[in-house]
């Protein structure tokens, strides 16, 4: 079923109107996953997003939150930092729960994920910003280029690429094996951006075989104004 932690309500958000232009490779739609493997409402949503997480203009990404853990089964990928990133996805929607499945896109609305052609139907409404700044990898760096009034956290993640499958011994979907891909096993702030040129050293990876992207957001639970990944 599907787990809220506060009052009960269906995922939904009215989005500003944003001057846009559609999302490609080097500017990818940012689709936030967040979910659990002690939910048993979560695979469907799942398996939307990994059908769509091939596709060139988009950057998928799991977070595995704890919120389930205390009914029968601890989340193998869960961490306290991906639940306060959900709660701040909450706050900024002017909300009082956070639930599972729920999928974020760049940032700006969200829908439960569960039905394949309302997310499609979000992602293809949310292209990017029509000013995102560029971003690029250089040497070990991310690098931001002007962007007049440019103000943003500029965020770090690094995911597994692969597709990893985890057998569920309890809780509600016991006995089942979930299959997994892109989940965020690295979350971190590497500072802010002005709106001027700036470089950022990436720090070293405390595992192997993960992706890296950057996310230039408006904040806490703000706007994802732009993406870049490796």
């Amino acid at each position: 079923m599907t787990r809220y932690v506060g009052l009960g309500l269906l995922a939904m958000l009215a989005v500003a109107a944003t001057p846009s232009l559609a999302a490609d490779r080097e500017h990818p739609t940012v689709v936030e996953l967040f979910q659990s493997q002690g939910c048993s409402s979560c695979p469907p949503a799942n398996a939307n997003v990994m059908a769509l997480s091939d596709r060139p203009d988009l950057l998928t990404l799991s977070f595995e939150v704890t919120y389930w853990d205390e009914l029968g089964w601890k989340d193998t990928f869960g961490s306290p930092q991906y639940t306060a990133r959900q709660w701040d996805y909450a706050h900024g929607f002017h909300r009082t729960q956070v639930f599972t499945p729920q999928v974020v896109v760049n940032g700006r609305a969200d829908v439960v994920g569960t039905d394949r052609g309302e997310l499609e139907a979000l992602i293809a409404r949310e292209a990017r910003p029509a000013n995102a700044p560029e971003i690029g990898f250089t040497d070990g760096n991310a690098t931001v280029c002007a962007q007049a009034g440019g103000n943003a956290d500029v965020w770090l993640v690094r995911y597994d690429p692969d597709i990893v499958q985890v057998a569920i011994a309890r809780g509600e979907n016991s006995g089942r094996t979930l299959r997994h891909k892109n989940v965020v096993r690295e979350l971190v702030k590497l500072g802010r951006w002005d709106g001027l040129p700036q470089t950022y050293k990436l720090p070293a990876a405390t595992r192997g075989g993960l992706r890296e992207a950057i996310l230039l957001q408006q904040g806490t639970g703000g706007v994802i104004l732009a993406a870049a990944h490796d």
